[in-house]
């Protein structure tokens, strides 16, 4: 975590990945983000991996650093309550991100008329308003037709991506968004509505990427390679203590250096000479993948992955071990407090474990311990004091009353 963004709040309104790794980012480059959910939790409150008696790791996964606000907006009081966070004066308030629907008094039309400038993000499955989510986003943009196994049958058996990457990305870009927002305003004192679509954070990748060029100019249709890396070389191998690891290279030092660090660099001379092609070049690496293969895979049967790891290591060579969720956290010191994203932190209900901040490293500013996730509405009679100035009374006639509550073990 830092505390570059330190003076801006985000008020969030959100569930499931995109919206919250928005506030998440934000937060943890030292943003003040106030998360608002349901008294009993929000639609992703009890959503999977969970602990073995139901609290989810996937919500406190996505809400570090944030303060958690408890409150029903379907009473008024809650409404008003909420309106009156995000258009509270001051030069870095007056912000509100969410991937619900913007209606009635949360309208970006309504807000408006209580803080001009106020800024409103808000994610869409598709542009039109329509629902999507990152795994009907995925399948309708091509990707689970070029993963799997080679020479399959893609049309009849496409295989999807575990990893929804574009709730990632769009996650990311919608913090971007905000930032970017919120610096046109300090410039030009006006604030804005932002919309961004999931599906089209995906088409644009799509495109930058070179995949639609690929069907418009080449009229080509790709069709999975399997683990090959497409266009270059790459592939997985076995050890011979039955661990798997992935060799590519995407620069001619790169294939250099593997030749030497194998001793192979005679046979791919000869494969070279008899395929008629030159492995300087990415594209004839490529279409020598299953032959290059076969004389790696040779090398790599006979080493253990600690052999292969003292062979590679200091070389320009670039691979990397398979790992298990379980290997990882076990074996790899990136994944440990040996790197300063990692602290090892007690989440309250769940236990201790690795918590990691932000990923950005600024020069000047010092790195600072993440921070845990919230329990759900743990900050609900703090913000209500501090940033609403509401009475010890008030507040307890608004929990009275349900409005608000908090804190909730929500399991």
């Amino acid at each position: 975590m830092n505390r570059i963004l330190e003076g801006l709040r985000v008020i969030e309104g959100s569930a499931f990945v995109a919206a919250p790794l928005c506030g998440m980012t934000l937060a943890q480059m030292g943003a003040d983000v106030i998360r608002f959910d349901p008294l009993q939790g929000g639609l992703d409150a009890h959503r999977w991996p969970v602990t073995e008696d139901g609290r989810s790791l996937y919500w406190t996964g996505l809400n570090k650093g944030k303060r958690s606000l408890a409150i029903d907006i379907r009473k008024p009081e809650g409404r008003e309550i909420v309106t009156n966070l995000i258009c509270t004066p001051g030069p870095g308030n007056g912000i509100f991100v969410t991937n619900f629907p913007l209606r009635g008094d949360l309208s970006f039309e309504s807000l408006k008329t209580r803080r001009e400038d106020v800024i409103v993000a808000t994610l869409l499955g598709n542009r039109d308003g329509t629902t999507a989510v990152d795994y009907t986003v995925n399948c309708a943009v091509g990707f689970p037709f070029v993963t799997g196994a080679p020479h399959g049958n893609a049309a009849v058996n496409p295989v999807n991506h575990v990893l929804p990457a574009w709730d990632a990305i769009t996650g990311v870009h919608l913090a971007l968004a905000l930032v970017a927002a919120e610096r046109h305003r300090r410039l030009n004192g006006v604030g804005q509505l932002i919309k961004l679509a999931l599906s089209d954070v995906a088409l644009a990748m799509a495109g930058n990427l070179g995949y639609i060029q690929e069907v418009q100019i080449n009229h080509s249709n790709r069709r999975a390679h399997g683990n090959y890396l497409y266009g270059s070389y790459g592939c997985d191998f076995e050890t011979a203590d039955g661990r798997r690891i992935y060799i590519v290279v995407v620069t001619d030092r790169m294939w250099t250096e593997l030749g030497k660090a194998t001793g192979l660099e005679a046979k791919f001379t000869a494969l070279e000479q008899v395929l008629e092609l030159d492995f300087r070049r990415e594209g004839d690496r490529f279409r020598a993948s299953e032959a290059i293969t076969a004389i790696l895979k040779t090398w790599c049967d006979v080493r253990s992955l600690d052999e292969i790891r003292a062979t590679f290591d200091a070389t320009g060579v670039c691979w990397g071990p398979y790992q298990t969720f379980t290997q990882m956290v076990e074996e790899d010191s990136r994944c440990s407090t040996a790197n300063p994203l990692f602290a090892e932190l007690d989440q309250p209900n769940i236990g201790r474990y690795l918590v990691p901040g932000s990923p950005i490293d600024y020069g000047g500013l010092p790195r600072e311990a993440p921070v845990r996730a919230p329990i759900l509405g743990e900050h609900t009679d703090q913000i209500l004091a501090e940033e609403l100035g509401l009475t010890d009374r008030r507040i307890g006639e608004l929990r009275d009353a349900g409005v608000v509550g908090g804190p909730i073990d929500i399991h």
